[in-house]
């Protein structure tokens, strides 16, 4: 019954947040094609729930023919467009992941999605990552986000995981709003 829950919360959610924001998508789309030459979404493969691969949407916030796999340390990365280091500091960068929230490969709340290349590392407890699907804001975003080390993101995201219930998921929503609107922690760690 909770899994029903959290899906009907994630339709309703990611579909009416479609709606709200599509003044944005249409602004950032002709931002996007007057700062730079390329497409207007980014896609690559994510892993979500027990390993499934999907095909991640984004705004995209770097030049065409860059190499998008370098770890953004700072907000001096020259790989970086204008305009996406706006994207980037107001997470708008993030805002397509709607249509993989509708599309149910993803949820509101639940870990951010790893790369493959990152699950072949991960260790047997690390693996609890995947017991749930990856989301837009998290446990792990609303604790810290980027500016905390790679382990200690791990640890959050598989407490989630091995912890996640409906009132978790209102709070982490709630608290989203606060680190989204202070810029909260959107670098990398040193």
């Amino acid at each position: 019954m909770t899994n029903f829950i959290k899906r009907l919360m994630d339709i309703s959610m990611s579909s009416m947040a479609m709606l709200v924001f599509s003044p944005f998508f249409i602004a950032i789309a002709i931002a996007l094609k007057i700062d730079s030459k390329g497409p207007v979404f980014y896609t690559h493969p994510r892993v979500g729930k027990s390993g499934k691969i999907f095909t991640c949407y984004k705004f995209r916030s770097m030049y065409v023919g860059v190499d998008p796999n370098k770890l953004v340390s700072d907000s001096n990365d020259d790989r970086v467009t204008l305009v996406g280091k706006f994207m980037r500091s107001s997470s708008l960068d993030e805002l397509p992941q709607l249509i993989n929230v509708f599309l149910g490969d993803m949820s509101i709340v639940g870990p951010r999605p790893a790369l493959p290349s990152q699950v072949e590392k991960f260790t047997k407890e690390e693996k609890d990552k995947l017991l749930v699907k990856p989301g837009l804001t998290g446990w792990t975003q609303v604790n810290g986000r980027n500016s905390i080390p790679y382990n200690k993101r791990m640890e959050l995201d598989c407490w989630y995981a091995n912890n996640w219930s409906i009132f978790l998921d209102i709070k982490i929503i709630l608290k989203t709003f606060i680190v989204v609107l202070r810029r909260d922690g959107i670098y990398d760690a040193k």
